[in-house]
Parts: structure tokens; C-alpha cells; sequence
């Protein structure tokens, strides 16, 4: 789906959005990533929802966000909050939801100057032979 542009394109807005990847200002990215507003994307190690450990979190934590919108691929997922203790003890909220939902709601918060984090996960279909 391509959405429309905003004032907001000096910072990092998501443009298009489909189950195999996401725009962000018109460059696609098809592994997962963190996105900030005033940041360029960055590189998430998660191969799959199923693969997510503290560590992973650790890395959203370190961009210190006040919210954490967790898109979890094609279906809205929780994750156990273990994984999230490092974020819930600096009152950082995370939100689940699916990619799509995590993309509008990222473009709605970063537009009304939230520091929000996207945290998006898009599982590399296996290639077989």
C-alpha cells in the first residue's frame, strides 16, 4: 500500500508497505529493522518473531524511545514480557500490532513529534530448491 507524502519528509516516514518489506521516504527495505524519526533505518537481527530475545530489545532500548511500536509481521503478536523488562523498567510502552498497523501508527506518531521507535519484523521467506 503507498501512502501519501506529509510535511514530515525530512524525517524518517514510512511510504509504502506490503507483506514482503517497507518504504521508508521511497527506499525499500525488505529485512528488519528500527526505525526513528531523525535517524536513518537500522538493521534488526530478527530473522522471526519466534527468534526474539533481550538482546534484540536491548538494542531498541539503547535508542532510548518513549514508546516502542513492536510491528510483528503479518498477524498482530505478543511477546512475553521477560523480553521487555529493560523497556517497562524505563517506562518505555510497547505496543504489538502487525506490520501494516505498526507502519500507520509509527507515521502518526512521528507526524504529532513523538519519539517513537519502529521495531519491524519481516521474516525472509526460506528459499527452496
Amino acid at each position: 500500500m503507498k501512502l501519501h507524502p506529509t510535511s514530515t519528509q525530512q524525517y524518517q516516514t514510512i511510504t509504502a508497505y506490503d507483506d514482503a518489506g517497507v518504504e521508508i521516504n521511497a527506499v525499500r527495505f525488505e529485512h528488519s529493522l528500527i526505525v526513528l524519526p531523525e535517524a536513518a533505518p537500522a538493521t534488526w537481527p530478527v530473522a522471526s518473531f519466534d527468534a526474539l530475545t533481550v538482546a534484540h530489545f536491548d538494542l531498541i532500548e539503547a535508542t532510548k524511545p518513549d514508546v516502542v511500536i513492536l510491528g510483528t509481521g503479518q498477524r498482530q503478536r505478543f511477546v512475553h514480557p521477560k523480553l521487555t523488562t529493560a523497556l517497562t523498567a524505563r517506562r518505555i510502552g510497547v505496543e504489538s500490532m502487525d506490520n501494516q498497523a505498526a507502519c500507520r501508527t509509527y507515521n502518526i506518531l512521528m507526524a504529532e513529534g513523538r519519539k517513537v521507535a519502529l521495531a519491524l519484523i519481516i521474516e525472509t521467506p526460506v528459499k527452496t530448491l
